[in-house]
């Protein structure tokens, strides 16, 4: 009896987890927009830190109304651009395709080579290291 019933809990617990992964697996949301876009907002691109790049600002839908999200600075990739965010048309419907970073077909890797430190040298003598200009240690003239 006790394990007939341990049985039907973990058959129920494994029914529930598979339900709830095959509905978040194939969750998608579509929304099918017949109003264009307004026009991009002008905006002044700031000085980005090195490291950076700037992803331009771009009109969203919310609801029932687009509502524009300002640019922002956002980590570099090496070997990559960034493809901004776009609305198009097809069909009189309008899809939005958000940014995403597209390899850079023209990249090339530049290896910087890096300056050596000179080692100390005793050159010719000359150096002031608590010995005086050209003596030795405790022996003077």
């Amino acid at each position: 009896m006790q394990s007939a019933r341990t049985f039907r809990s973990l058959l129920q617990s494994i029914v529930l987890a598979a339900s709830c992964a095959a509905g978040t697996s194939f969750a998608q949301v579509n929304v099918n927009i017949s109003l264009a876009p307004p026009a991009p907002q002008y905006e002044l691109v700031p000085v980005v830190a090195p490291g950076y790049v700037w992803a331009p600002g771009y009109w969203t839908w919310h609801g029932d109304r687009y509502i524009w999200l300002r640019g922002r600075p956002i980590v570099q990739r090496s070997g990559y651009r960034w493809e901004p965010d776009r609305w198009e048309n097809r069909e009189g419907r309008y899809f939005r395709h958000a940014g995403q970073w597209e390899r850079d077909a023209g990249y090339r890797v530049v290896k910087v080579k890096k300056e050596k430190k000179e080692k100390f040298k005793d050159k010719d003598d000359d150096d002031d290291h608590g010995r005086g200009k050209g003596r030795k240690h405790g022996k003077h003239d």
